[in-house]
């Protein structure tokens, strides 16, 4: 059931993706503005997570099978609008981002109820191999999208992909009104009717009852801080060392490392100590951004890149699992939504104090009579560059010695032995 499931959904976010794409283009061909063509990304992210807390709660109590199709389809619905809009001539800019907040919030309640529903229809000791599937279809949509985006827009135009898109969500509706989904039965404790208030902080209240599980959700957010300052960093990096059309191979070689990553989550077998492994990961992660500054080479950047996205689809998964284990069915929802705001706060954060620091401070450093150009330049070079690089180390050590540090916390350390495993619930079929 989850495998068909699962299909769908896949297929549905290529296509997102694919209009994504066309769309980015679109406003960004008709303003020439990065601000504008950044506020259409912040319309598509920001109002879906200030939403969050009530997307869980409504998760929580009521059909997470019909919230994904109530959802899908109003998606659906905001696809067809603007292909309407579009094809007609009626779209402006204002309006795309009217409509694509609203289907951001739409898209909040549909992820939530997907996150939830799949510990409902996969067993716990294939829960690891589910996550990584979830993950390889997001890995695959972003391999795809954009080059599949880039051939489309130039035979079937913007209006041919916006159709094609609500195609991909046709397909994803149907496996979820033909097939029956496994729901949380309604005599369990924490399923009593409460008022709302109550409802939406419930979830942190359940998580400040089990410190290991909130631990691990701070620390993570507070490691995107690191990812998210890398993310915005690579290209300019990057395009220092090759041309753009270098840039577009280094990153698709990257986004293999995705795919690879998703792949051994698909395979793997280990049902204990997710906790030690998921840490190992994230050290490994830090290692890898070290090294991608430390010579100003586009293989060993590359490499180095490539590992990296590999680790992002594990971390992830085994965090996915973890909390799928451990927060009984019935709240998952109200805490699945505390995790997304939590984590892209942490990347906001790094995308906002990334330049500032290299265009302040590191990049300054490294100049021919920069404080520290001759301590390092024998070992990472001198030039336009090379401040980034310099970041990328201090930020990899630092997470390095961040995650070695935090799990010497017990509470992290024991989590998977102190938490019983939730799965005393009643399940009843939904009709």
């Amino acid at each position: 059931m989850f495998f068909l499931v699962w299909i769908g959904q896949c297929v549905s976010l290529i296509g997102s993706r694919l209009t994504a794409f066309g769309l980015n283009l679109w406003i960004y061909q008709q303003t020439g503005s990065v601000s504008e063509f950044g506020l259409l990304i912040l319309c598509s992210s920001v109002p879906g997570l200030l939403l969050s807390p009530v997307t869980g709660v409504f998760v929580d109590r009521w059909s997470r099978r019909w919230t994904m199709i109530i959802a899908d389809s109003c998606v659906g619905l905001c696809t067809l609008t603007v292909a309407w809009l579009f094809v007609s001539d009626h779209l402006s800019i204002w309006t795309l981002y009217g409509i694509t907040a609203i289907s951001s919030c739409f898209e909040a309640f549909q992820s939530t109820a997907y996150l939830s529903a799949t510990t409902l229809l996969v067993p716990k000791d294939q829960l690891i191999r589910a996550s990584g599937l979830t993950r390889l279809g997001g890995a695959v949509a972003k391999i795809i999208a954009p080059f599949l985006a880039g051939i489309l827009l130039e035979v079937i135009q913007l209006e041919g992909i916006i159709l094609i898109d609500f195609a991909t969500l046709v397909v994803a509706l149907v496996p979820l009104v033909l097939l029956r989904f496994p729901e949380v039965g309604d005599d369990g404790e924490l399923t009593q009717p409460q008022p709302f208030f109550e409802a939406v902080v419930y979830g942190w209240q359940y998580l400040i009852t089990r410190p290991g599980l909130l631990g691990l959700m701070i620390f993570l957010a507070a490691s995107n801080v690191v990812i998210g300052a890398f993310s915005v960093l690579s290209t300019p990096l990057i395009l220092t060392m090759t041309s753009p059309t270098g840039l577009g191979t280094v990153l698709s070689i990257s986004s293999c490392g995705l795919v690879v990553g998703s792949l051994l989550m698909g395979i793997w077998k280990s049902q204990a100590q997710h906790i030690k492994t998921l840490f190992g990961c994230m050290v490994a992660a830090g290692l890898f951004i070290l090294v991608s500054g430390l010579r100003p080479s586009i293989y060993l950047f590359t490499i180095a890149d490539f590992f990296l996205c590999m680790m992002f689809p594990i971390i992830t998964g085994l965090v996915q699992v973890i909390f799928q284990k451990k927060v009984a069915p019935e709240v998952q929802g109200r805490v699945f939504s505390l995790q997304e705001p939590l984590a892209t706060a942490g990347i906001t954060l790094g995308y906002a104090i990334a330049g500032p620091l290299d265009e302040l401070v590191f990049e300054p450093l490294m100049t021919s009579d920069g404080l520290l150009a001759n301590t390092f330049v024998q070992m990472i070079g001198l030039g336009p560059g090379r401040g980034i690089a310099l970041l990328d180390i201090v930020m990899g050590g630092l997470l390095v010695i961040a995650t070695l540090c935090v799990y010497q916390y017990p509470r992290l350390q024991q989590l998977e032995d102190e938490l019983p495993d939730e799965t005393n619930v009643t399940l009843e079929l939904s009709a």
